[in-house]
């Protein structure tokens, strides 16, 4: 089971990297923006499948070209390891 994050310092990394944490909730969003649907989907789909294998669902929502992604660990209430992880996947799979 997941444990949620004490050591913070892991978050600068993500920070630099676009990521930003969202007001009022202990989780973190981006907004990815790609050429058109078709590369904003592949994404997604791509995403889909690593979220899939490691258990950990994002939220999130695109509209055309752009997909926003917050994530956060339910189980445990805020962020946790799953966060960064899929973060870095994430930004990996965008490119």
């Amino acid at each position: 089971m997941a444990e949620k994050l004490t050591d913070r310092t892991v978050l600068d990394v993500l920070m630099g990297a676009g990521w930003s944490m969202v007001d009022g909730r202990d989780a973190i969003t981006k907004e990815f923006v790609f050429a058109n649907f078709i590369e904003a989907f592949g994404f997604m789909s791509r995403a889909a499948l690593v979220a899939e294998k490691m258990g950990h669902h994002p939220e999130w929502f695109n509209v055309y070209k752009t997909v926003s992604v917050t994530l956060s660990t339910h189980d445990v209430g805020g962020l946790s390891e799953l966060d960064v992880t899929l973060a870095k996947r994430m930004d990996a799979l965008a490119g």
